[in-house]
């Protein structure tokens, strides 16, 4: 037998260096490892069952399990009986529980202390184990066993005696010559009701590492079910059953006192079981009915309040309230905690003051939560001492919670997923209700089992939502709220059903000659695939806008890079130029509802007309625009379909409504978008994301624009300064006037350089911004250069760089425009 001297297993680290000394009572000594199939027959024999049974393995599987683990407390009518019942009086009667688990009698895993018969007349006392398997394949029970002899020692202070080994916790190994046998071990969590997840996974590395079985027993080591030992019975229910098994050996008829007690044993221990059963059978069908996180932590607390527990508190780890990634590494006595429900039956308002909700606190080594959490197994207080209860309160500063939890029966779970504690559960019982037991210990960790892995669900999605949203939010961009001659707000709601993140997104993009280009899109579908295509899209259409396409050349373009792309995904795109200055709208649509135009003059608005289109990515179909004259103050409205969509309705209602919405007075442009967010969404039924862009088109008056024609001749830089300083001074900028000389003075220069045979057309712009645009019909775009101290060139656009607001360069179809803006004081 090795007492751990080199390596204790039970805890996965080497016993020196650092680690505490290993437990008197911890070692291992040989495990026989029997499997039953379902027609009772053995189907697997080990090396051990052969060396602890004196049975070889060709004689043993394919006979009847029963036949081969006979239980009987001693051989009756030989000389040692009463010897023999007089040794073994503190565990007898276990043995019936292994034969119900042969027999198929018990559904849920067992355990115990027995004496039985094997060949040649040899008792052989054993500690045992049966675990029902669940899973698929024709295995039904799983059964270990060791003997008994190895744990008892002959040291006079006990040391591993059978007496003072209160835990065992068999860790095993199944040999390589069973079939199936890797495929049995890497089923264990699954098929095993009641192992937590940690046991099972400590089985499964031995049974992979040491190929061979052994039984582990430490005294601080838990398990699902634990052999009984040294558990007293009343010498009244002892001397019936010692009665009754002397009638049946001697073929006398048993007394029926005597057989109604074993019958109602049995009957309180199915009963006992299928309370047990139902219990989680209802916990497990109350919990993780949605993925939402404060849903699902609320649902684990009322599920065990009050039927298995009076008080219930449930504490999370920082990382998993916040919807973050995994935990990381092992709590410590620096983790936060957030308690994050709390359920009881007391009078309302007793746990509120003095242990709230929301409340985050770390929890320090010496007491049972920190225990609890650290190893991952729960942890029983029969019932809390004053001592105890004063060694709690010390963590709550100026709150006695002493009155609340002395005397009451605890028990600790953790709520664990992929061998990570990401919480755990306070469960507390009244002082007059019975006090949590072993049962109650493994029902409780069933129960934080199922409960770890729903939160777990819950936070894996929590957090892919987050990390979606994230993504999609860094998508969306940032429009200022007045751009050059219109006023603009936006709105994006995401979806209501699991993976609402989707593809829609807007923009507005600024364009030479104080134009805008306004855009709603939406790919079909949600998630983060649809996100990150909608991001694809959305760079296109923004770099294409950049190059000052037509609106239909443009989507044709973006339609030709969708086929490239070669994604399965099909978007719908709205795209309009507004011209300020000429007073209309360019618009051209590929597959997207239309936009509403809202009349400032009468206040009507309408669905404007335009081709619908086919949606990007269809391939091969024509797009085409329409221009449409507007008013200074008339409104444009876009948006896509998740608005005025709605499952059994015709989307001919909602875009009724749209139009109606949007037609109401508004104090402000984000007074008018949340007066259509509620006409629309007042419905309900809303299940798609939404975006929506709304724009005041303000114009630009005749007279805050100036232009110029300049014939080709370098002359012709002195007059545009000279017209820009007049300019300036008739409209009160006469602030800007030197700043705006000079940068007129460049771009001019450079284009009649540049320019071949069409005339240099100089144009201002008064609008929030003065705005200087210079157009030739060179397509060269200019770039920056680095001039050295002899270059005649490449200092022009550095002048400009440096004192412009913004400037820039596009390709027009009859050459380029080379603008720059300046900042104007607010009026």
């Amino acid at each position: 037998m090795d007492h751990g001297t080199e390596r204790d297993t039970s805890h996965g680290r080497p016993a020196g260096r650092g680690a505490p000394p290993p437990d008197p009572v911890t070692g291992r000594v040989p495990l026989a490892v029997v499997v039953v199939d379902r027609d009772g027959l053995v189907s697997h024999w080990s090396s051990g069952a052969r060396r602890l049974f004196r049975l070889p393995r060709q004689e043993a599987v394919g006979r009847p399990a029963p036949d081969l683990l006979p239980v009987s407390g001693v051989l009756p009518g030989t000389a040692d009986d009463d010897a023999a019942y007089d040794a073994y009086a503190d565990y007898d009667g276990l043995g019936p529980g292994l034969e119900s688990s042969l027999d198929g009698r018990l559904s849920y895993p067992a355990a115990g202390r027995a004496r039985l018969t094997v060949p040649a007349a040899r008792r052989v006392d054993v500690l045992w184990w049966a675990y029902p398997l669940v899973g698929p394949g024709p295995e039904r029970l799983l059964v270990l066993a060791a003997d008994a002899e190895g744990l008892r020692g002959d040291r006079a202070d006990g040391g591993a005696g059978a007496a003072s080994a209160e835990r065992i916790a068999p860790g095993f190994a199944l040999h390589t010559d069973f079939p199936g046998a890797e495929e049995l071990a890497r089923r264990l969590p699954e098929i095993l009701p009641s192992m937590s997840v940690g046991e099972s996974a400590r089985i499964v590395v031995q049974v992979l590492e040491l190929g061979y079985p052994v039984l582990e027993f430490s005294q601080s080591d838990r398990v699902p079910v634990t052999p009984d030992w040294g558990v007293p019975r009343r010498a009244e229910r002892k001397a019936r059953r010692e009665r009754a098994a002397r009638a049946l050996a001697a073929g006398e008829p048993v007394p029926d006192d005597l057989r109604d007690e074993a019958e109602d044993a049995e009957d309180l221990e199915y009963a006992a079981v299928r309370e047990r059963l139902e219990f989680l059978n209802e916990v497990s069908g109350r919990i993780g009915t949605s993925l939402d996180l404060a849903r699902t932590i609320g649902e684990v607390s009322r599920a065990v309040v009050p039927r298995f527990t009076d008080v219930a508190g449930t504490y999370l780890r920082e990382q998993v309230v916040a919807g973050e990634g995994f935990p990381d590494g092992v709590p410590d006595t620096t983790t936060m905690w957030h308690r994050v429900a709390l359920e009881h039956t007391d009078e309302p308002g007793r746990w509120d003051d003095v242990v709230p909700v929301g409340e985050a606190m770390p929890f320090p080594a010496h007491t049972p939560f920190f225990q609890c959490m650290t190893s991952g197994e729960p942890v029983l207080v029969p019932r809390v001492t004053e001592e105890m209860g004063h060694a709690v309160a010390s963590q709550f500063e100026k709150r006695d919670i002493r009155p609340l939890i002395t005397g009451r029966s605890m028990l600790l779970v953790p709520l664990k997923a992929r061998q990570v504690v990401l919480g755990f559960m306070i469960l507390l019982r009244h002082p007059e209700r019975p006090v949590f037991n072993d049962m109650d210990r493994v029902t409780g960790a069933e129960l934080a089992s199922r409960a770890g892995l729903v939160l777990d669900n819950a936070r894996m999605y929590t957090y892919q939502e987050n990390v979606a949203e994230t993504l999609q939010d860094s998508m969306l961009p940032h429009i200022p709220d007045r751009m050059a001659g219109c006023d603009i707000a936006t709105r994006y709601l995401p979806g209501t059903l699991l993976g609402r993140v989707g593809g829609d997104w807007f923009d507005a993009v600024k364009l030479p000659g104080a134009r805008t280009a306004l855009v709603v899109g939406d790919v079909m579908g949600h998630g983060l695939n649809s996100a990150a295509m909608m991001g694809q899209l959305r760079t296109a259409v923004q770099t294409m806008a950049g190059l000052d396409l037509p609106p239909a050349q443009l989507l044709r373009k973006l339609d030709d890079l969708a086929q490239r792309l070669g994604d399965t995904h099909l978007a719908t795109c709205l795209y309009a130029v507004y011209d300020p200055v000429a007073g209309e709208l360019h618009l051209a649509n590929a597959g997207h509802i239309p936009p509403v135009l809202v009349r400032a003059a009468d206040g009507g608005s309408e669905l404007i007309d335009l081709p619908t289109g086919a949606p990007i990515g269809v391939g091969g179909v024509p797009f085409e625009s329409v221009r449409v004259p507007v008013e200074p103050g008339d409104r444009l409205v876009m948006c896509t379909d998740g608005l005025v969509e709605m499952r059994g309705e015709d989307i001919g209602v909602g875009l009724a409504t749209l139009c109606e919405s949007a037609a109401h007075p508004a104090a402000s442009m984000d007074d008018a978008c949340d007066t259509v967010i509620r006409a629309l969404g007042a419905r309900g039924g809303r299940k798609d994301d939404v975006a929506l862009l709304m724009t005041r088109l303000r114009g630009v008056e005749p007279d805050a624009v100036a232009e110029w024609r300049l014939a080709l001749d370098p002359a012709e830089a002195g007059r545009a300064r000279a017209a820009v300083r007049e300019q300036l001074h008739d409209w009160g900028l006469g602030k800007q006037a030197a700043a705006a000389e000079l940068l007129v003075g460049e771009l001019v220069t450079n284009a009649l350089r540049h320019s071949r045979t069409r005339p240099v057309v100089l144009r201002l712009v008064r609008a929030d911004t003065l705005l200087c645009e210079v157009d030739d019909d060179d397509h060269e775009l200019p770039a920056l250069k680095a001039a050295g101290p002899l270059d005649e060139a490449g200092r022009g656009l550095r002048v400009v760089s440096t004192l412009a607001r913004e400037w820039g360069a596009s390709r027009t179809r009859t050459g380029k425009t080379v603008w720059c803006e300046l900042a104007l004081p607010r009026r």
